[in-house]
Parts: structure tokens; sequence; C-alpha cells
């Protein structure tokens, strides 16, 4: 019998965010490309970019949503998934 399983799927439903959370943004312009690049500094690697600083900022906005939604976990059996609130 394979040791792990697939937690999003034989796990209890785990909430979406349910609040509304602020992250800040770092929005520069590029003239090389001229374009606007968006950076999340607290979610590493989260990312994006635009041709305005609106698309930009929508953008980013969209990126974090992604960056923050639940995806499948593969866990040893033994192992437990659980929660943990913020704030």
């Amino acid at each position: 019998m394979d040791r792990q399983y697939r937690a999003f799927h034989h796990a209890k439903p785990f909430h979406t965010y349910n609040e509304e959370m602020k992250f800040r943004i770092v929005l520069e312009f590029d003239a090389e490309t001229a374009s606007f690049s968006a950076v999340c500094p607290e979610l590493p690697g989260c990312a994006s970019a635009g041709e305005t600083e609106e698309e930009a900022r929508h953008n980013i906005k969209e990126a974090i949503e992604l960056y923050l939604e639940l995806s499948e976990i593969d866990l040893p059996c033994d192992a437990k998934l659980a929660e943990v609130t913020i704030g």
C-alpha cells in the first residue's frame, strides 16, 4: 500500500481566506521595456508586470491570489494536516 496520500482530497476541506488581507507591493517602471513590474516582498517569488501601473496592480493582485490558493500536498500516512489562524 502506498504510504502517501493526497491531503487535498482526503482531509476535511480547509477554509478559504474570508477576511480582507493587505500586502505591500513594489511597483517599478522600466524605461527599457516601457512597462511596470510589481513584486510582493512578503511572498517570495510572487511577481507580475503590466504595460501600465494599473495593469501591473491588477496582475499582482491576481498573482497574490494564486500564490495563496490551496494546493495538493503529498503527506506520509502518519503526518497530520492542520490549520493555524493568524491575526
